[in-house]
């Protein structure tokens, strides 16, 4: 039976952040919640631990969504807003225990949906309170799990992808994904900015 989980774990450099690493990771987002009667995902390392999770007691099309770390502390508040032609995602962020009232700590615009033609692709504004600025652009296709996240120069810095067996090439289920982080970006962030995209394709 092939193995869900990478066999050799990335080195992680702690010094750098809790959830980021000098070396490119792979993750494999598993799109279902350990909680029993719950919607969700559960994200491993390569090592096979859990990673971040979101349970969401919910049904699906949720207007908010929480990401979770390992141990069920909330990283992001993820909140949908309700509009007409464009689709708008924020985030808040964990700080000192408490979200951050005084503003987002990222905001994800969808394009014009009539002009993509199943194209899906968002424009993010990172950053809180009056320093915000666009930085990254997620990219992908309507119904489909695969994504690219990019910056502003259209350098990828994450893509998800459907899982295959090492060595084999045999595709898993539909719900089984490899994500892939290029060094000194943040995990969380990108974990957020996928939960968005599975809102958008009504996956969460």
């Amino acid at each position: 039976m092939a193995r869900i989980h990478p066999r050799s774990p990335p080195m992680i450099d702690g010094r750098i952040s809790q959830y980021s690493s000098s070396e490119r990771e792979i993750f494999t987002v598993w799109m279902k919640s350990l909680v029993i009667n719950s919607n969700g995902c559960t994200v491993y390392s390569s090592k096979g631990e859990v990673v971040f999770r979101v349970d969401n007691y919910q049904t699906r099309r949720s207007t908010q969504v929480l990401l979770m770390g390992s141990n069920g502390e909330v990283l992001f508040s993820i909140k949908r807003k309700k509009l007409l032609t464009f689709g708008r995602w924020e985030g808040h962020k964990l700080i000192n225990s408490r979200f951050d009232k005084e503003g987002e700590w990222f905001r994800v615009k969808r394009k014009c949906k009539i002009l993509r033609r199943g194209r899906i692709t968002c424009h993010v504004i990172l950053g809180c309170n009056n320093t915000k600025t666009s930085c990254y652009k997620i990219v992908g296709l309507k119904g489909n799990s695969t994504l690219k996240i990019m910056d502003r120069e259209s350098r990828v810095l994450a893509q998800v992808m459907q899982k295959q067996s090492m060595g084999v090439g045999v595709c898993f289920g539909d719900d089984v994904l490899s994500l892939m982080v290029e060094p000194h970006v943040d995990h969380s962030l990108i974990m957020a900015l996928i939960i968005v995209y599975g809102m958008i394709n009504n996956k969460l």
